[in-house]
């Protein structure tokens, strides 16, 4: 794996006092059309009520890259109390750092976070842990606490502009991937951050720089102190994320994938061979998972069941561990293997990632009837009985996606899509301090309310108290 050099001090620590650069309207590709619309509503609301708001993150990043950001997150001046007074349509959520999420037509949701401070184990003190921060800080505190220096950069829509403090613009023109400060600290006061340098550089295509490559090297056990839940949920987000084979060979070349998921490591560690066809077998599974993901139809967009991604991590070792799907046995020997592998499913990887017991037992149905399916359709079209059985529909979609990693047929995506509602939940967008004129808001179809009437009986059949 190549590298690029390091050509500015990463390790600067995050106490320092530095200059934002300013980059004005003509020195940057984003142009304020290409905003969501919503995300605009949300930015000129905060300007006309006297706060500064900002697009961060992402949202940023894709825009100077040419892309369409998956979400526009704002950061704001404003404590979640004001915004939830300004954006009556808006629910406060998260426990680490409180988040208020604006509700618009169509389902469609804009997170607004209150900028943060930097965390006093990012500034000084021992190596340890992040701890929870919920405290509240400037601009300038919210660049430095971001973990790599492209999700590092705001945009300001009055004079159309990005604020860089930690040179991530310069990051973003050479392709690099760099944490914010120094890595090795950043690494091990919250590991996850490993994980984030690993997936950004799979969706973007980017090199990572030298020193953050190394420092995640020499840091990468340290994932095992992180909650298994946390771990889980950032995986799903790589399987998810449409460069899923992409992070799979960065963690493979990186090592960590067996820091990750040991239980392979017997099996690409062993004979070449065998080594060989395992890593093959992986790799050709995320390229049928990215094809998927890659539908950017939003009308039907394909979303693929947890079970099914984590039964499509574990199928090649799976099928190395159990002769999976040339095994093919009935009666009493069906039981013992079934039995085995929701065992070892249990053991190596439920455990581990603390999955829930309703997506172990799906994961393990799936796995368990890959053979049922092989030797079904050896012998042409799935039996009768088969299609009456309760898992069919997602054991055939999961056989499907084994099938095109072998070569055999593509999986169709329309397998995978989720049907919208029909009904559209419509909400507007109003100021706290708008004034009803004495009357409450109809939240009932119709403009009424059913639960109450003025008629003595009321709509229940039961007698109102009179004063």
């Amino acid at each position: 794996m190549t590298f690029e050099s390091q050509d500015q001090v990463s390790g600067r620590e995050e106490a320092t006092t530095v200059t934002a650069t300013v980059i004005p309207e003509s020195g940057h590709p984003i142009r304020e059309h290409q905003l969501d619309r919503e995300a605009l509503k949300v930015l000129y609301r905060l300007r006309d009520a006297g706060f500064k708001g900002y697009l961060v993150g992402g949202a940023v990043r894709d825009l100077y890259l040419g892309r369409i950001p998956k979400d526009f997150d704002i950061s704001t001046d404003a404590r979640p109390g004001q915004l939830r007074q300004l954006f009556r349509n808006s629910r406060t959520i998260g426990r680490r750092f409180r988040l208020v999420q604006v509700f618009f037509r169509g389902e469609k949701i804009v997170e607004v976070s209150t900028l943060r401070s930097r965390s006093e184990y990012d500034i000084d003190g021992d190596e340890q842990m992040l701890l929870s921060n919920n405290t509240f800080g400037t601009l300038e505190d919210d660049a430095f606490r971001r973990d790599l220096t492209i999700n590092a950069l705001f945009y300001e829509i009055e004079n159309h502009t990005i604020i860089d403090y930690i040179g991530g613009v310069g990051d973003l023109d050479r392709r690099i991937i760099r944490m914010v400060g120094n890595p090795d600290r950043r690494f091990v006061r919250d590991p996850v951050r490993i994980m984030r340098a690993i997936r950004h550089a799979a969706r973007t295509g980017f090199v990572i720089e030298e020193e953050t490559f190394v420092a995640l090297q020499r840091h990468r056990d340290k994932l095992q102190l992180c909650p298994p839940s946390r771990i889980r949920d950032e995986i799903l987000k790589d399987l998810r994320s449409g460069a899923s084979r992409a992070w799979a060979e960065l963690c493979m070349s990186s090592s960590l994938w067996s820091a990750l998921f040991p239980l392979y490591e017997e099996y690409l560690q062993g004979e070449e061979s065998r080594g060989d066809k395992v890593r093959q077998d992986l790799l050709r599974l995320f390229t049928v998972l990215d094809r998927l993901h890659a539908r950017s139809d939003e009308t039907e967009p394909v979303k693929i069941p947890e079970a099914i991604l984590l039964a499509a991590l574990l199928l090649p070792w799976a099928c190395q561990r159990f002769n999976l799907p040339e095994t093919n046995v009935r009666g009493q020997g069906f039981q013992t293997l079934s039995r085995n592998i929701r065992d070892d499913v249990d053991r190596y990887f439920g455990e581990p990632f603390n999955v829930q017991r309703m997506a172990k037992e799906s994961m393990t149905t799936l796995l368990i009837n890959l053979s049922t399916f092989h030797h079904a359709r050896t012998q042409g079209s799935d039996p009768h009985w088969l299609k009456k059985k309760s898992y069919y529909s997602d054991c055939s979609r999961f056989y499907d996606l084994y099938l095109e990693s072998q070569g055999v047929e593509a999986v169709k995506a329309e397998r995978f899509v989720v049907a919208r509602e029909k009904r559209e939940i419509v909400v507007e967008v109003v100021s706290g301090a708008q004034e009803n004129n004495g009357e409450s808001r109809a939240r009932g179809k119709g403009g009424s309310s059913p639960a109450f009437s003025s008629k003595p009986m009321g709509v229940f059949g039961l007698r109102r108290h009179r004063d």
